[in-house]
Parts: structure tokens; sequence; C-alpha cells
């Protein structure tokens, strides 16, 4: 007995009007092009977000507006006849401007684009000023509102700039055409070792009392700037970035490099 004669109606069972098929089909071509354009998607997010590709964008980022803010500040200040600086801390920094009407710097609190800046987890700040390492805490970044100190025991800022406004004597590190030779971070020609930070500002400027206000960093109206070196590390991957000026008024700013474990 053949098969049909097994599955005829007689015995209950029926066969589909058009016999026996076989199963559905694979994947047709285009959903397969389609699987493997989002695999390639997700290694790609993932290789970005491992950094596996040596960049550290994070890194760029903050360098990128560190050097957009000075290059700012620097024509605010050109225009303002106002002399500038950047307070810096370990995690962060601020800009402060020289105020004629107390002889004292203050904190640049109106513009809110120069507000105070602290840089995301995992990244620092080193500086070295004429040479010697600074050593930088953050409680640099906090700073007093009050009134400068009658005229004459406020710093004031370096150079010729200085003079046009205010007369002040410039104490910056020769930056100006008056400037004494002293350091941008207040040393004398014999000192030696890294200074602290919150030694900065009766010795950067050469005053004789202390401004918990005053510039590391000085960005004078007339274009000059101190000696400096400011780096931003990320000390987990050895990864650092640094722009730096040799005081002639020109700013450098230097690529991402991997330093050797």
């Amino acid at each position: 007995m053949d098969a049909r004669a097994r599955l005829s109606p007689a015995r209950g069972f029926s066969l589909p009007a058009g016999g026996f098929t076989s199963p559905a089909g694979g994947f047709t071509l285009l959903e397969m092009l389609v699987v493997v354009v989002i695999i390639g998607l997700v290694a790609a997010g993932a290789i970005l977000s491992l950094g596996a590709t040596g960049r550290d964008r994070q890194l760029e980022q903050e360098r990128d507006r560190l050097s957009a803010l000075i290059d700012y500040v620097r024509d605010r200040g050109a225009m303002m006849t106002t002399e500038y600086g950047i307070r810096c801390g370990q995690h962060g920094y601020r800009f402060v401007y020289y105020d004629n009407r107390t002889l004292s710097w203050q904190p640049e609190t109106l513009d809110e684009t120069l507000r105070e800046r602290r840089l995301p987890s995992g990244l620092d700040l080193q500086l070295v000023i004429e040479g010697r390492p600074i050593v930088l805490d953050d409680h640099a970044l906090d700073y007093s509102s009050a009134p400068g100190s009658p005229a004459g025991s406020q710093p004031s800022p370096g150079g010729a700039t200085a003079q046009s406004s205010g007369g002040a004597s410039g104490a910056a590190g020769g930056t100006g055409a008056s400037g004494s030779g002293t350091s941008g971070a207040g040393a004398s020609g014999n000192a030696t070792g890294p200074i602290s930070s919150s030694d900065l500002g009766a010795a950067s400027l050469d005053a004789p009392a202390v401004d918990d206000n005053a510039p590391q960093i000085m960005l004078l109206s007339n274009g000059d700037t101190n000696s400096f070196a400011l780096t931003i590390e990320r000390p987990s991957a050895h990864h650092s970035v640094t722009l730096k000026s040799p005081g002639d008024g020109t700013i450098n700013v230097g690529d991402v490099v991997q330093s050797p474990t």
C-alpha cells in the first residue's frame, strides 16, 4: 500500500491541498546586512568609549576650552585696558582682574564666561612658573570679596600697562617695560624648590601683604604674559597636554601626549 493509501480519508487523515511544503527559508540578504551594520556600530561605540583609538577626548576638550577662554580674556583685557590673570588650583582655575579702585586683584564674577572652572574627575593641573614648579592647592580657588587695603599696600599687575591703568609699578617677572625681573612666581634669584600656591599672592607681585586673589598666570592688557607652563593631566592613563608661554606674549597649545609608565 502506498503512502497516499495509508493517509486516505478512510483512515482519518487528509492531505493539504497543495501536498507537502518545505520549511520557511533563512534570513534574506537585506536582513543580514542590517545585522552586520548594527554589530559594527556597537563595536565602534565600544572602541571609542574604551579609548582604544589612543585619544583622550575629554582631555582635548578641556585643553580647547582653556585655550579659548585665554584668547577671550586677552581680547577683553585689551579692549577694556584691564589686567587679567589666572589663579589655578589642583583641580580647577578661575580668572581674576586688577581693580584700580581698591588696588587689589578681584575675582571675575560679572562675566559668566569667566566663571570658576572645575576639571572633570580624573584630571588635574600642574603649573610651572619661570621654570619652577608650583604646588597647587584647591583652596586657591576660594576668594575674598572684601575690598583691598589702602593704596600702596596691595599688589599691582606687571608691566607698563599697569602705569596707564592706575600707575601701579610692574613686578610680574619682566613682562612689562618696568618689570623688576622678579619671577612670575615671586621667586628671588637664589630661591630653590617648589613654591606653594598659598604664598603666591605676596611673592609673585612683590607686595608686602598676601592678596588672596592674586593670579599665578599674568594676562596683561598689552598682550604680555609671564613665563608659564600649565599642564592638564590624567595620571591614571599618563596622558597630558600643556599650554605654555616663554613670556613674550605667545601661548603655545600642545597636543595630548602619553608619558612613559
